[in-house]
Formats: structure tokens, sequence, C-alpha cells
């Protein structure tokens, strides 16, 4: 297996010869193959092994043994012991996905800080299979059928191309020693019962079952290339990546495609959604419609799909005491405060700030109450717009500006008291304007 491992090295991963590598090893049969294959192609490697305290004494074992084994190929190896099934009871996952978290967190924060340009596992062809049938039963898409990615990011899977029982063979042949995890014989797990019941029929009915497996994720990975390049061309006429981190979704556009509910899959499956006829509903659904993931919201505003992160900052409050000149809002806009009574009886100074509105204003200072506060609107909030007479409502004046949702909840708005100032970055209050009977001006300027 020597050969053909480095031959697979050299003509795919030929970047592992010259980066140091950190192998996560359990002390199981792959890992330990793993190990002494990357050991005898001379790769800068490290060790790395988890204890999850889930076995008792095996668990020790486990740790000593992998301990012997960086000691005889005079290795370095780094051991971490974890509390996993509190992790389970904080975190309420199950204690697979509890021991992995834990193994990836700690596995990026050695390679972050003992400058490990990749970790290795030792996935290899059998793993996928059982990883693809797992998926396929659950229900799955494009990306579920082509298997466990050989690199992913940092994390790289050197054995994917070979089977288990060449893996044994070469351990066998080198009389290399290793654990096995008790727990692996039990069928409580959805893997355990493919890997001793599923599998082993597929390949008595087909011999070749492995061999094939193979070739058709090879080509599904193909068709996934071609899939992307046109995702890629959609995305590139109908999404637009705004200043404000929004992303909007040409509503028409997506109309013209074959397969709108599929495009949007391709589209959004990164950002959490999982109900996606949702989703796709929501092309024709009224104004001010939503969806919601973990971490996202999609919103229908008018003639595109708003996505952005979901954000709760618009219901915070910050105070302005007098005496500050600068002032950052829970939105991250920047207001500065100067004394600008040298502006006093310049009328064209005046004039032109009130012709920047949107970014910088001049008010009568007198008018104020200190402390000021910016807060996010609410129901029932109203000014004087600037220029005008009369009081509006918020929600009316956004509704005249063909305001989306996610724009009128990120809309803050700086008050005296309870009477608005300004709407930041939109329209002053007519109230506090400067007047030739102002006799103190306070410039306030905002910048995003």
């Amino acid at each position: 297996m020597l050969p053909e491992f480095e031959t697979h090295v050299n003509n795919s991963l030929s970047f592992l010869k010259k980066n140091k590598l950190l192998i996560a090893v359990s002390g199981g049969l792959d890992s330990v193959v793993l190990t002494h294959l990357c050991h005898d192609l001379k790769l800068d490697i490290a060790l790395a092994h988890c204890n999850f305290n889930l076995r008792g004494e095996e668990s020790d074992a486990d740790e000593q043994f992998v301990m012997d084994l960086a000691d005889n190929l005079y290795l370095e190896v780094f051991v971490e012991s974890f509390d996993t099934e509190d992790q389970v009871r904080l975190n309420k996952l199950s204690t697979q996905m509890a021991a992995r978290k834990l193994r990836y967190d700690w596995f990026e924060e050695l390679a972050n800080q003992l400058g490990f340009d990749y970790i290795l596992t030792a996935h290899h062809a059998d793993d996928n299979l059982e990883t693809v049938l797992i998926n396929l039963s659950r229900g799955t898409g494009l990306d579920g059928l082509t298997g466990i990615p050989e690199q992913n990011g940092n994390i790289v899977r050197p054995l994917l191309p070979f089977s288990r029982d060449q893996i044994k063979a070469y351990a066998q042949m080198k009389n290399c020693k290793w654990r096995e995890d008790s727990s692996n014989t039990s069928d409580a797990y959805l893997r355990n019962a493919l890997r001793h019941h599923v599998v082993p029929k597929l390949k008595e009915l087909n011999p070749q079952f492995l061999l094939n497996f193979k070739k058709t994720t090879s080509h599904l990975k193909e068709v996934k290339d071609i899939l992307n390049d046109r995702i890629e061309d959609v995305a590139s006429r109908i999404v637009s990546k705004m200043d404000n981190g929004e992303v909007h979704l040409n509503i028409e556009g997506l109309k013209e495609l074959s397969n709108p509910k599929g495009y949007l899959y391709h589209l959004l499956k990164g950002y959490g959604f999982t109900e996606w006829n949702d989703v796709s509903e929501l092309l024709d659904a009224q104004s001010g419609k939503q969806i919601h993931s973990s971490s996202y919201r999609l919103v229908k505003s008018r003639n595109v799909l708003i996505l952005n992160e979901i954000n709760k900052t618009h219901k915070h409050e910050i105070s302005i005491e007098s005496h500050q000149e600068k002032v950052k809002t829970p939105f991250g806009r920047v207001l500065f405060f100067d004394e600008a009574d040298a502006l006093f009886g310049k009328r064209k100074d005046i004039k032109a700030a009130k012709e920047n509105i949107d970014k910088i204003i001049f008010v009568d200072k007198d008018l104020l109450n200190f402390p000021l506060s910016v807060r996010g609107w609410r129901e029932g909030d109203y000014f004087y717009p600037f220029g005008m007479s009369g009081k509006k409502k918020l929600s009316k004046y956004f509704k005249d500006e063909k305001l989306s949702l996610p724009e009128k909840e990120r809309t803050e708005i700086l008050c005296s008291g309870n009477d608005i100032i300004w709407v930041l970055g939109r329209r002053a209050d007519d109230r506090f304007k400067v007047t030739n009977k102002t006799e103190h001006i306070l410039k306030i300027e905002i910048e995003e």
C-alpha cells in the first residue's frame, strides 16, 4: 500500500510534503496506519489524541497506547482529556456530536497556536460509503451523495481512496499494533449497524461494489463541479451583495429560471434554511413576509428577497452625555459632536449642511435636553420632518420612503428626551433647526 499511498500524495496532495502536519490519532487501525504511512514518507508530522473519558480504563489505555506509538516513532504527541458527558449536558448534543465538536475545536486550537498547516484524519473509502448510506437513509441532495470531501479547509483525509481491507492488510504486513474500540461492536449507532450488516451484504452481492461506489462518487463530483459553475453564473446575474452586508436576490430573475426552488436551495443552502417550500413560496408572497434559520432571515421586499443576519442590537439604547465628542451607535455608526458657534451668521455654511442632511446636521444646542439617546424606532414614534410644519409618524415616513423591513430595523434615531432630533442618515427634525435666534450651534456628523 505504501507505493500507492506515495503516488496518491504526489499526484493529489503534494502540498503535504512541504507543510507541518498534525495527525488525529485515536489508536485504532486507521489512524495508526496513517501515522506509519506518513512516517515512512518522512512527512513533517506530530500526533494529537483526544481522551473523551467515555470508556473508563479503556479510554486511558488508548491514551497510553498513542503516547507509546509516538515514543517508538520519535514523534511529538499532544493529548487532551475531555469531560464529554458534561458537554453533552451543557450543549444538549448527542455524545457523538459533542465529541466531534470537542475534537475539531481542539485540533484547530493546536493548529493555530503551534503553526500546523494541515490536520490529517484517517477516513477511508468504507467510511465514505457508510456516510453516503447514512445520508441516503435520511434524505439528501448531491452534496450528501458525494460523501466525505478529501480536503475541507485545513482538514485533509489522505486515506479516502483506500479500503478498510487495504489498510488492514498493510497493518498486518508491517506487524502494526492498534487498539479496538469496544463501542464499535455495538449496533446502537446507525453507522455500526450499516458497517456490520448492510455493507457486507452489498459486497457479497457484488464483490466490486466498493470500487463501483468510488467510481459513482467520482462521477457525481464531476457533476457537482458543473452545477457549481452554473450556480456561479446564475448568482452573478441575480444576486447582489450590498455594502450593509445584505444579500439581495432578484425575484424576476429567479422566476425566469427552470427550477427556482432548486436554484434557491443551492444559492442559500449555506445559511441554515431547511423548509425549502417556504423559501420558494416567498417569491409570490406579500412584501414583508419572512422566514428564519437559526442565524439568518429571508425577507420578501417588493422585487427582491433580502437575506441578512439576524441582529437584535436595534433593541439597545445608548446615552450621550453633553461632554462627549464621539459616540458609537449599536449598529456601528459613529456620531461626532462639535461646537459650531463660529458658523453662526454664515448662512451659506448652514445651507450647505442642510443639503448634506444624510451625513451632517446643525441644531440649536440650547433646545436639547442632555443626556441625549440613540435607539431603534418604535411603533408610535413621530417627528416633524425638516422643512415641514406638521408631524409625521415614522411608520408612515418609512412607507413613503419605500424602506424594506431590514432597513427599518437598522434605522436609529437620535433623541432629546422623547423628541426625535434626527432619523440618523435620513431626515432631521424641524423643531431643532438653526434659526436667526440661535445662540449656540451644535454640529452632529455621522460616519457609517
